[in-house]
């Protein structure tokens, strides 16, 4: 067989465990390493005295990737975003948050699910981790409405649909990854990021006043607060645009000139303001202990998927596919839009079977050089390109619109890893009931994509502010 048949039949039955239920980074380590073997034999002519030679080349190939590859800087913010949101969480930041969207927000219809989208969205500009954001508002949120009799089951779902905006509104681990594995610009990243979460929170919200209008005792409103009481629970808030500044000023200087230092620095000093924030406000020991405990099971699981998969993304270049991928994508005689959008949507099937990061770190070895071929190739100018924009924006942009749909499969049965979390939080709610309490929002993400599509320039603002265009 040729290197590309075996690495269409390796990538076939890595799909088909992960599909029967295999952990991601086991899979690909193992696809990935059978693969390399497999390539490595055949070139010996599957001679079976050489079968020993092709494991031991295979098995040195695949034992340099976890070190070569995962030792880079870059990848340390993964930890400290997600420490940032565990210590916000023991600051009471996320209980400030809540109240303050509360009285500002309640009256409207839905008003109590509107205040906890616009809360997660507010935590997550702390927060690196979409599962802990789920995580802290299950605690929260919930009994809230609860208590104004919410549907349990849309109670549920409104929180883990709030929790995805984490995936895209910055700091974002997922967002992080996205730049290693295809080599983008971590700074420019975190600032498309931005406009898209604020685009995607506005439009849940829409989407829950909609159903609260139009559906009677749907979301009842909370009113009952004066302008004096609004206004109390802003300071309480503070430290959140605080730490937002902070990992900004580090990644984009809004003064012109150099940047004041790297993301990674970013990210660490804006972990030091939280921890100082969280001692202030009455954390000791046991409760820091917690946050780090937390961070490092989740940081753990994180590094864990990025090594086994990129075993399999260094079998991959062997078999030369992502190369040939781009080839027949490039030659596909249709409109480069159509091709987007038929990969998107391959995506979201995708999701149903995969977790978010793991999907991210296998399709995109493959997916990203044939959409780079799509508009044209890495170096084309704006004015000779399919999407409008040169090949970095692309690639940018490429990436927002890949972690919307990673959003999504956070919320996609059977795998939606944030119903899981709300439903394990909360006894009295079971995983289907918050997977059908989410249901109305696969409508929101199917809009805020389209939005994006049709208006690149939501993602791209930032970034050409920054890059002074």
């Amino acid at each position: 067989m040729e290197p590309i048949e075996i690495g269409i039949a390796v990538t076939a039955g890595l799909l088909i465990v992960v599909i029967l239920g295999m952990r991601v980074a086991f899979a690909a380590a193992i696809a990935g390493l059978v693969g390399l073997i497999w390539i490595f034999w055949s070139k010996k002519g599957y001679a079976p005295d050489q079968f020993g030679w092709a494991f031991t080349v295979a098995a040195k190939t695949a034992g340099q990737v976890p070190h070569s590859k995962v030792a880079s800087q870059a990848l340390s913010l993964i930890p400290t975003f997600i420490l940032i949101g565990y210590l916000a969480y023991y600051a009471g930041l996320t209980r400030a948050l809540f109240e303050a969207a509360k009285r500002w927000m309640g009256w409207v219809p839905g008003g109590l699910a509107v205040s906890t989208i616009f809360a997660t969205a507010g935590f997550s500009a702390v927060s690196g981790a979409s599962v802990a954001t789920s995580a802290v508002f299950a605690r929260i949120a919930i009994p809230e409405m609860l208590s104004v009799g919410y549907d349990k089951r849309f109670a549920a779902g409104v929180v883990a649909a709030g929790g995805t905006l984490a995936s895209l509104i910055p700091p974002s681990a997922i967002l992080v990854i996205y730049a290693i594995i295809v080599e983008q610009d971590v700074g420019m990243l975190l600032l498309a990021g931005f406009l898209p979460g604020m685009v995607s929170a506005v439009i849940y919200a829409g989407l829950v006043i909609a159903l609260a209008m139009t559906i009677k005792g749907f979301g009842p409103p909370v009113g009952g607060y004066s302008w004096r009481q609004r206004l109390a629970a802003v300071p309480a808030t503070l430290p959140i645009f605080v730490v937002v500044a902070v990992i900004i000023l580090f990644v984009y200087n809004p003064f012109g000139g150099a940047a004041w230092g790297t993301p990674t620095e970013g990210g660490a000093i804006g972990a030091f303001v939280v921890f100082c924030m969280a001692v202030y406000r009455g954390m000791r020991w046991p409760e820091l202990k917690k946050a780090l405990i937390e961070t490092a099971k989740l940081s753990v699981m994180i590094f864990s998927i990025i090594w086994g998969v990129l075993i399999f993304v260094r079998f991959l270049g062997f078999a030369q596919l992502p190369t040939a991928f781009a080839d027949w994508i490039g030659g596909l005689e249709q409109s480069p839009w159509i091709t987007l959008v038929l990969i998107l949507l391959a995506y979201a099937v995708l999701g149903m079977f995969m977790d978010a990061i793991g999907m991210m770190l296998l399709t995109l070895p493959v997916v990203y050089p044939a959409v780079m071929a799509l508009n044209g190739g890495a170096f084309v100018s704006a004015e000779e390109s399919a999407f409008g924009m040169n090949g970095m924006l692309c690639g940018v942009w490429f990436g927002i619109l890949v972690v919307k749909m990673a959003e999504l499969c956070l919320i996609t049965p059977p795998i939606g890893l944030n119903c899981f979390v709300v439903a394990g939080v909360r006894d009295d709610i079971s995983v289907q009931d918050v997977f059908r309490g989410a249901s109305p929002f696969f409508v929101a993400d199917a809009l805020t994509i389209a939005t994006l599509l049709a208006f690149p320039a939501i993602v791209l603002w930032l970034p050409r502010l920054a890059m002074g265009n």
